[in-house]
């Protein structure tokens, strides 16, 4: 153990990683009540969800795609309170001069393998997820569920909301690549966790080296303004700029033609040094588009680059790009190409996006309402006791008690609903089945199994004493199962603005379960 004060460390050395007392500090205060009052040991069962998909204030989500899991599995595999952490919280006063947290608890909180008796079941990272659904859930002693919250947000929310983001802007590429350019304007090193997360949404690569080389993907670069502007001011002008850019990488050619004027200037002298790698064996890789009417300017530089023999070369295009802007472009694209009388399709398929502050930040929603709520927990007499919470919002009543949830398909092999029922149930037992609104009374639907061609249970154990690590899936491999899952929506579910509300049902028992626990409250 390490026996450096905390507060050194963090002051000398700060370096931004997730450590134990990386929780909100009420975490801490109950976890302390659980361990002095007696209870600190009763199981207990804790439910991570969202309730809405974000909300863009013109449109809204159909759908998430959960991300962040296996970066969650690895703290909490390596989780290890040291000798400086307990100094560091016994060395906390309240303003009388008493100390914060008592012997008792702190040397509960030292006991080797403190955070190793938990079951944590999940959804597969890179599914597609919806409102209401348990995504995550813990089983284990009450007060250490309790300090897991905060960091499983943590863990879960944002890149959760960056991989939705990227899955969104990805299907309105309509096939074109993207690339993840967000580096420099996202959230300091929280920008890692959002890269994983986009390129689990779908993005191709992105700018960031170290993030790159960490998940296995070739990092991905042009050239900025500057590099042009310094050999104009050199007196070598923007040919030079890119002649100088084609000697360095002559097979990774791509120049940015918009530093002086796209059309007059830096497609020309682009074509001119194409034609010139060309002669010496080469052949170029693009051009990149980051200012002005990019749909206009797409079209003009295609018919430029066509016309010079080079209907291959890419056009990336890049400036605060996101699903609707790429949308607005393609649109844009087929209305000019019926009014010039040229090919959209081949125009659209040599497209590259590169997005960047409005995919890493989630321009327009900058937060996932994911919670963590106590649904259950072991009594006294070793029973389990499902756990209410009241609300005057219906949607903020969490469902209660152990439950397994199934991801129903229709006979087209479409996702159709996602069934939330008590563990121990048997989905669509009977030929015909009610299901419940999970946050509205009085609104249910039918569903005859005759409908249904396949009925899909979605959590796994990812985490506990008698789980073999398994090797993580492949950076690759969650973007495949992201696409699949994507793919198997209906068509409105995954329109852009304004989709179709994809179905989240109870079933009866587990309905009627909250319905008794809400009464029995407020008796």
């Amino acid at each position: 153990m390490s026996h450096e004060p905390l507060a050194t460390t963090i002051t000398n050395r700060w370096t931004a990683t997730r450590g134990p007392l990386f929780t909100d500090m009420y975490e801490l205060t109950m976890a302390q009540v659980y361990v002095t009052q007696g209870i600190s040991e009763q199981r207990a069962h804790f439910d991570y969800f969202f309730r809405s998909t974000p909300d863009y204030g013109t449109h809204q989500a159909g759908f998430c795609v959960f991300a962040g899991l296996d970066p969650f599995l690895s703290w909490i595999s390596d989780l290890e309170i040291t000798n400086a952490h307990i100094e560091a919280l016994a060395a906390m006063t309240a303003p009388t001069g008493t100390p914060v947290f008592g012997a008792e608890f702190l040397d509960w909180l030292a006991t080797p393998g403190r955070f190793n008796d938990v079951e944590v079941r999940s959804i597969a990272e890179g599914r597609v997820v919806h409102p209401h659904v348990p995504i995550v859930t813990v089983t284990g002693p009450l007060a250490v569920c309790q300090l897991l919250e905060t960091s499983l947000l943590n863990h879960f929310n944002y890149p959760t909301l960056i991989a939705t983001k990227a899955a969104r802007v990805v299907q309105s590429a309509r096939g074109g690549s993207v690339l993840e350019f967000g580096m420099r304007r996202g959230p300091s090193t929280g920008v890692n966790e959002g890269i994983r997360a986009a390129l689990i949404g779908g993005c191709v690569s992105t700018s960031n080296v170290e993030a790159a080389i960490a998940l296995g993907k070739q990092p991905i670069g042009t050239h900025a303004h500057a590099l042009v502007q310094a050999y104009m001011a050199l007196g070598d002008g923007e040919i030079g700029a890119f002649r100088a850019m084609a000697a360095t990488a002559p097979d990774e050619c791509i120049l940015l033609v918009d530093t002086v004027n796209t059309l007059e200037s830096g497609v020309p002298n682009a074509i001119t040094v194409f034609d010139e790698l060309r002669a010496a064996g080469h052949e170029p890789v693009g051009v990149r588009l980051d200012s002005g009417d990019l749909a206009y300017l797409a079209v003009q530089v295609a018919q430029l680059l066509d016309a010079a023999g080079y209907p291959d070369v890419s056009i990336v295009l890049s400036s605060d790009l996101d699903e609707l802007n790429i949308w607005q472009i393609l649109t844009q694209i087929a209305d000019d190409a019926e009014l010039l009388g040229i090919d959209a399709i081949s125009i659209s398929k040599r497209l590259v996006y590169g997005v960047g502050t409005r995919l890493i930040t989630s321009h327009g929603s900058g937060a996932l309402n994911g919670v963590y709520k106590l649904v259950g927990i072991e009594n006294r007499d070793g029973a389990w006791t499902p756990a209410i919470k009241l609300s005057e919002d219906p949607g903020k009543v969490p469902l209660p008690g152990r439950k397994a949830v199934w991801r129903l398909y229709d006979q087209r092999g479409a996702a159709v609903v996602d069934l939330i029922g008590l563990a121990d149930e048997e989905p669509l037992a009977d030929e015909v089945t009610v299901v419940h609104h999970p946050s509205h009374d009085g609104i249910n639907q039918l569903i005859r199994r005759a409908d249904i061609s396949h009925i899909e249970l979605l959590h796994d154990t990812v985490f506990g004493n008698d789980i073999d690590a398994a090797s993580p899936p492949t950076i690759d491999e969650l973007a495949e199962r992201c696409r699949v899952d994507v793919d198997r929506l209906d068509i409105g579910v995954r329109r852009l603005v304004n989709p179709h509300r994809y179905h989240v049902s109870l079933t009866t028992k587990l309905y009627e379960l909250r319905k008794t626990l809400v009464a029995d409250a407020q008796v």
